[in-house]
């Protein structure tokens, strides 16, 4: 006579299924990745010898990788000096200045003098950190050279910075504090433009009193008072 087993079946431990990788993340890692890359050559090596393949190969992915994002090496550095200025502008708990998320606005007190010096001494300090200095002035060289590289920097990164200048001016205009004939974009170059220069041909030393004193010059004019 055939004994039935008593042993019940044993049950199975329940299945441990790896979960699904994070595909966001990772494109982030990349992305964020390729953006050092772009900022660490373009500062190494200069913006001619910066190419996609060298980017993805210290950035450590391929090279479909990049152009699935983007056209050329121009669009890459573009986008990763909006993401350090982003990095900047949390580090500083203020709004962005540029780039889809960008809500900066120049302070309006009521006070244009004040206002004007408090913003050119952001400028200074974030002229002075290298990790702006250094790819910045990598770029600038290059757009002085490069015709079309230096329209692309300036309608995408400088001038949206100007038209901050311009709107400020344009309420001090409203508020009597500038003469109404004054053309404001030509006007806030009489301190954006000698900034620029000094920082980029090494001319003199870049500090808070240099562009307080652009300001007064600016506002206030040479003749006696």
């Amino acid at each position: 006579m055939v004994q039935k087993s008593t042993q019940q079946p044993q049950a199975q431990p329940p299945s441990r299924t790896k979960p699904a990788p994070d595909s966001t993340r990772r494109s982030e890692r990349s992305r964020r990745a390729i953006y050092d890359a772009a900022l660490a050559l373009v500062s190494e090596v200069g913006y001619p010898k910066t190419t996609i393949e060298g980017i993805a190969a210290r950035a450590g992915v391929g090279k479909q990788t990049i152009y699935r994002w983007w056209s050329s090496k121009a669009d890459v550095l573009l986008e990763a000096f909006i993401d350090l200025s982003a990095q900047a502008a949390e580090a500083a708990h203020r709004p962005e200045v540029i780039g889809e998320a960008a809500e900066y606005e120049i302070p309006d007190t009521g006070d244009l003098e004040a206002d004007l010096k408090q913003v050119l001494r952001a400028t200074v300090d974030e002229l002075l950190d290298p990790k702006f200095e250094v790819p910045s002035r990598a770029l600038a060289a290059e757009g002085v050279v490069n015709e079309q590289l230096g329209r692309e920097f300036v309608g995408k990164l400088l001038e949206p910075q100007l038209q901050l200048y311009v709107k400020r001016l344009r309420s001090a205009q409203d508020q009597g504090a500038v003469r109404p004939e004054i053309d404001p974009r030509i006007a806030l170059e009489l301190f954006v433009s000698p900034l620029a220069q000094r920082w980029l041909q090494y001319t003199g030393p870049i500090t808070y009193e240099y562009t307080d004193t652009l300001v007064d010059y600016a506002l206030h004019g040479l003749a006696p008072r």
